[in-house]
């Protein structure tokens, strides 16, 4: 992006937070992870160091742009049930609903029941959660 970009201009990116508070994701790889460790190596939020504010930062910094600056995206996640919240695994789409599917029907029910238990769930069987973003913005220097 730096070759195409004229003196001062704009580079600008994000990348979700699959490390932190990419809480979909989060609640899956923790409770897989928690039932066999050997599932970390399919884990975005370990996979890619991108997803963390200060290595993106970093990169941008190193790669010498100028007015490096940072900042959380947040976006409500609301489900209205946990059924609601779990369909999406099933469909074998992404690392972790692909990952979900490899599994046994008992093995994926653990996986189920430890988020279950791991998330919270409203008194209307709703569930809040938040998937963040890292956004990034510098200029090329002059």
């Amino acid at each position: 992006m730096i070759l195409v970009l004229a003196s001062g201009g704009a580079i600008a990116a994000y990348v979700w937070d699959y490390a932190g508070k990419m809480e979909l994701m989060r609640l899956f790889w923790d409770a897989a992870v928690e039932l066999n460790p050997d599932a970390a190596r399919m884990d975005k939020g370990i996979r890619f160091p991108l997803c963390h504010p200060e290595a993106l930062m970093a990169l941008f910094a190193g790669a010498g742009l100028h007015g490096v600056e940072g900042t959380a995206i947040d976006v409500p996640t609301p489900f209205a049930s946990f059924d609601d919240y779990w369909q999406p695994f099933l469909g074998g789409q992404g690392p972790a609903p692909a990952y979900a599917m490899s599994l046994d029907e008992n093995t994926r029910t653990r996986i189920r029941n430890r988020i279950r238990e791991l998330i919270a769930v409203q008194a209307d069987g709703s569930i809040s959660l938040t998937a963040r973003a890292w956004a990034i913005r510098a200029t090329v220097a002059k």
